[in-house]
């Protein structure tokens, strides 16, 4: 990391990921071009899981070559006065898997709906029997997260070296 008066400790890096409304995993095709898209995500220890469709370039992608970059990005905040951003981000570095057994793809879609559409939870059962087997599911196994945030204390000054308010 260039900004290391930046860097924030795993911990931090890991409530980015737990936080975010979305993140961006990139993926490369067999000829080596990226390729990136939104993806909603949720965390369980180690492993961080998505929901797809069972087939397109993201798929094709993962199947062809698991290694992938997630960045994922929040508390953004146009400074008005001066030519900047605050923000808070984290960057994992992983090996990407399909899951192919239909009781840990339950649980997987489980809890990203119980992250993102919380109160919807009443008709779960009912959106798994219809749609699992035309739903893929993927794990993402961390091999390295780093965080970066750039922020302002009350007065105007920026925080730096992991200093909190």
């Amino acid at each position: 990391m260039r900004r290391k008066d930046r860097e924030m400790d795993r911990d931090f890096a890991l409530g980015v990921l737990d936080r975010c409304e979305y993140a961006v995993l990139a993926t490369s095709d067999g000829e080596g071009r990226p390729y990136c898209i939104p993806v909603t995500i949720v965390r369980r220890d180690e492993v961080i899981y998505i929901h797809s469709a069972l087939e397109g370039q993201k798929v094709n992608n993962l199947r062809g070559n698991g290694n992938v970059c997630l960045t994922a990005a929040g508390g953004t905040k146009i400074a008005k006065d001066q030519f900047t951003t605050e923000f808070e981000s984290a960057v994992v570095f992983g090996t990407a898997e399909e899951v192919t057994e239909e009781a840990e793809k339950i649980e997987a879609l489980r809890l990203l709906c119980l992250r993102h559409v919380p109160t919807n939870m009443h008709r779960f059962d009912e959106a798994v029997r219809a749609s699992l087997h035309r739903t893929g599911v993927w794990k993402i196994h961390m091999d390295t997260v780093t965080g970066k945030r750039k922020k302002f204390d009350k007065d105007g000054v920026e925080m730096k070296f992991g200093r909190m308010e």
